[in-house]
């Protein structure tokens, strides 16, 4: 377990149990609890799968349970997403060739099969990030029943994985590093009896009745709530260049989970591509947590972060390269390296500037997309904005969708940072609550709320965002979508 990060200037390293496991019939050791793709990395197993066709070699990307690259054979069950799957003793791990399909046929004919339980709330919070969290303790504290569905084994979402200090002011808690606050928002939801919390459970499918069907365990669900706050956060986009699939290039968010959460070095070197906020942290926390940083590339001719971010990188020797995308990726079973190269000012290369970076990990920080699956189910009003991410529901400034019930926070509404995620999770909990039963501190805490959010989006950085929302509002993004 070389790979294990066993000094961290900030992360305190714990000693978890250790229990065997197999890997394709090899015996193999992790930890428990933690996910099979956390062991798997721990002992340097990075090819997870193979495409169907063409049999490319797949490895992590996302780390969240989003895309099906970490899609493998576990105790003889096919398709588990193994990122998101925690790992226990004796389990049988195996790479999946071709087509695996459940044997739908003969789980129905198990005797054991319970029937379909339902399940009644106030309101049911989708996702369980710092906006979930946020939605649910604020409809917690006006006496309303809330079930968390999240389907991960922890809550926190991307802030879990957040070891730099918040920015902003003393209400967005600036000077705390992100992980602290989403130990202290779980703290605070396990002191509400009135707050179901379901671990490694998935939203599956909203019903024209109202009805939201949740994988829970081995079996699904039904929950009707009286209200619904839709916080499923986003998906990772790429970048599309030859050789993008090869296991070793992963979303940042992937980088951050195994460094920041499993205490597992991705790799030796990494050449990180973006340099926006998200590209620069990584980066540095990359460097925290002792892996080489080749160089962090822009596309655009300036990087889009804070400088302070920068300053940090550039006195650790690490160069800022706008300007430079990559040109294709390069490796036997992963990756060995890059070629990139220089854009003009009409974004296209310009020859004779490439050169070889090497380096085992490419980690895009290319931005996120809302994931909106469940406002499209519900046929909630959407348009496309790109500066929100793409496809996003139109909600007003109480986060209510088209729909009645149904409310937008974080990501899941539009891209922006943490501090706002949790404040629209603050606002669609309070009205999700005060649209059933109307509340004496409604205006008050709204009012509140409403400024906090109005000064986080205001500034030069915040610019991409008022944007979008304008446009969200005004009807000017690109088209209508229901389903």
């Amino acid at each position: 377990m070389e790979n294990r990060i066993t000094a961290h200037p900030i992360l305190e390293i714990k000693q978890g149990k250790a229990v065997p496991f197999t890997f394709n019939g090899v015996e193999m050791r992790g930890v428990e609890g933690e996910t099979i793709i956390a062991a798997l990395h721990a002992n340097g197993v990075r090819t997870l799968q193979e495409s169907l066709n063409k049999h490319r070699k797949r490895g992590l990307f996302c780390a969240i349970g989003n895309c099906s690259s970490c899609l493998m054979k576990v105790n003889g069950l096919p398709n588990v997403r193994v990122c998101i799957e925690p790992l226990q003793a004796g389990m049988a791990v195996e790479t999946q060739h071709g087509r695996q399909d459940f044997n739908v046929k003969g789980a129905r004919e198990r005797a054991d099969l319970p029937d379909l339980r339902t399940y009644e709330t106030d309101v049911l919070v989708l996702g369980g990030g710092p906006a979930g969290m946020c939605a649910a303790i604020e409809a917690a504290e006006h006496n309303a029943k809330v079930i968390i569905v999240e389907r991960n084994p922890l809550l926190g979402g991307q802030l879990i994985k957040q070891t730099h200090k918040f920015f902003g002011s003393e209400q967005q808690q600036a000077g705390t590093r992100g992980n602290m606050i989403a130990a202290e928002l779980h703290d605070r939801i396990s002191s509400f009896g009135l707050i179901d919390l379901w671990l490694n459970s998935t939203a599956v499918g909203y019903y024209p009745d109202g009805m939201v069907m949740v994988e829970k365990g081995a079996v699904c669900v039904g929950v009707k709530a009286k209200s619904i706050v839709v916080a499923t956060g986003a998906a990772e986009k790429t970048l599309i260049f030859p050789n993008n699939d090869l296991p070793g290039i992963y979303g940042a968010g992937a980088v951050q989970t195994l460094m920041n959460v499993a205490l597992i070095k991705p790799g030796a070197t990494v050449l990180m591509v973006g340099a926006g906020n998200i590209g620069l942290i990584v980066s540095y926390q990359l460097l925290q947590a002792g892996v080489n940083v080749a160089a962090v590339l822009e596309a655009a001719p300036q990087f889009g972060g804070y400088e302070v971010h920068a300053l940090k990188l550039r006195r650790a020797g690490v160069p800022i390269l706008t300007g430079h995308t990559v040109k294709y990726a390069y490796g036997q079973d992963s990756l060995e390296g890059a070629v990139i190269h220089r854009l003009d000012e009409r974004w296209q290369p310009i020859p004779g500037t490439e050169q070889d970076v090497k380096a085992d990990i490419m980690c895009l920080a290319v931005g996120l997309s809302p994931l909106a699956d469940l406002f499209f189910q519900a046929g909630c009003k959407i348009r496309y904005v790109a500066e929100l991410g793409g496809y996003v529901p139109v909600a007003d400034r109480q986060q209510r969708t088209s729909i009645p019930g149904i409310y937008a926070a974080g990501d899941a509404g539009g891209i922006e940072e943490a501090s706002s995620a949790m404040l629209t999770g603050k606002i669609a909990g309070l009205q999700a609550v005060h649209d059933a039963t109307p509340l004496g501190d409604y205006q008050e805490r709204f009012e509140d709320y409403g400024s906090q959010l109005d000064l986080l989006r205001f500034g030069p950085h915040a610019e991409k965002i008022r944007r979008g929302l304008e446009k969200l509002h005004q009807g000017e993004g690109v088209g209508d979508g229901k389903c």
